[in-house]
């Protein structure tokens, strides 16, 4: 019996809705399994071509052996796509990585053998015996410290994690660890960048107030994996990338490649000092993958072999090139200023900032002698020799 038009339009509709709620759960769960790049949208594709079909097939169009060959060719290009991109995909993670392991601050340790600590070549003229402060700070500026410490404690084991020797004079936890441990007053003194807004409202809720003293100064770099040929950037085009508004090496004089702009996690120092830069532009949230968890890790995952020639990242000057460096990446210029001591002191590269000897309100009374001792001649040279800038 012949269907009326208004009867198949009926299942037209019930068929539509059907399909586009399995379609709309289908996306749901792709998105939350990893698959939202390919197979979310293959699926919304799928739910739009069902949908057609069942309107097709319920109006009667076409002969039905036409139909069956619209929907086997319908379905044989979806199983070659979805295949397609699962191959894709093992090939990609079957290519070696250039993989940088974080570094090992041992060999910066204070007082061990063949460390790499700069030295003053005569005793320091300020010494401490008892009472020393307990320092953390960020893992680039732990050879800086370290040093501080070399030629101002008595010597000792001091290594970098308290794990390994269970005091905490000088320890190494990284920039948001540091503050936490300042802010609780774990630590009396840390080297690290500016705070973040988060860390500054985290030590006024503790009744804390950080005290900021200019230690030296920096480069803030963005670099490439070598095999990009872009060799410069502005700070305008830098801002425009992380906003989310600049988005294809091309418009920057590359290839025609998507920007793959790393960022570090929240509370880290290069990460907060990426947000100084950023103003009031509104950082774009990264896709999860696209986030380091350790500063190496950056680097390692610009450097990547693994079709990460698009790939823009950022750190600091010692540490890209010194502390980690890597043949794979190359640092960009700055508003045509190449990143270099010789910038830095002279203040032409746009990207410099200080670094600082941050404390919280300890009462440990060799706090103000040590950062005076770090401000004389003296501390400036170790700052010199360990590869930054001094600030006098």
């Amino acid at each position: 019996m012949k269907r009326s038009f208004l009867t198949n339009l009926l299942y037209s509709i019930l068929a539509l809705a059907g399909i586009a709620i399995t379609g709309f759960i289908a996306y749901v769960i792709a998105s939350f399994t990893g698959g939202m790049l390919f197979y979310a949208p293959l699926m919304l594709v799928i739910a739009s071509g069902l949908a057609l079909f069942a309107v097709i097939t319920i109006f009667g169009l076409f002969s039905r052996r036409l139909r069956r060959i619209i929907l086997a060719a319908f379905a044989g290009i979806c199983v070659l796509a979805a295949a397609g991109h699962e191959i894709r995909e093992a090939y990609v993670n079957s290519l070696a990585e250039v993989r940088e392991p974080e570094v090992d601050l041992h060999q910066y340790a204070p007082f061990e053998v063949n460390t790499k600590a700069a030295v003053l070549d005569h005793k320091a003229s300020y010494q401490l015996t008892e009472q020393m402060p307990r320092l953390d700070g960020a893992t680039a500026l732990y050879p800086l410290y370290s040093a501080f410490a070399q030629a101002v404690y008595p010597q000792d084991t001091y290594n970098s994690s308290i794990e390994l020797t269970g005091n905490d004079l000088v320890l190494c936890t990284s920039t948001s660890e540091a503050y936490k441990r300042l802010i609780a007053g774990n630590a009396d003194i840390i080297f690290a960048a500016a705070p973040s807004l988060a860390q500054t409202k985290q030590a006024k809720l503790a009744g804390r107030e950080l005290k900021l003293t200019p230690i030296g100064r920096e480069a803030f770099v963005f670099f490439v994996n070598k095999r990009n040929p872009v060799n410069s950037l502005t700070t305008e085009q830098i801002k425009d990338i992380y906003s989310g508004t600049l988005t294809n090496w091309k418009q920057v004089g590359g290839k025609k490649a998507s920007i793959r702009a790393f960022q570090r996690e929240e509370n880290s120092g290069s990460q907060s000092m990426l947000e100084r830069i950023m103003g009031d532009r509104q950082l774009m949230n990264p896709p999860k993958d696209n986030v380091a968890d350790v500063m190496s890790g950056i680097i390692s995952l610009t450097a990547s072999y693994r079709n990460y020639n698009n790939a823009l990242g950022f750190s600091f000057l010692f540490y890209a090139s010194q502390m980690n460096a890597s043949d794979e990446i190359k640092l960009l210029e700055i508003d045509n200023v190449p990143p270099s001591k010789e910038s830095i002191r002279s203040g032409e590269y746009p990207l410099t900032t200080e670094f600082y000897a941050v404390t919280a309100g300890s009462t440990n009374p060799n706090i103000e002698p040590f950062l005076d001792w770090i401000l004389s001649a003296e501390g400036q040279e170790l700052v010199e020799k360990t590869g930054y800038t001094p600030v006098k």
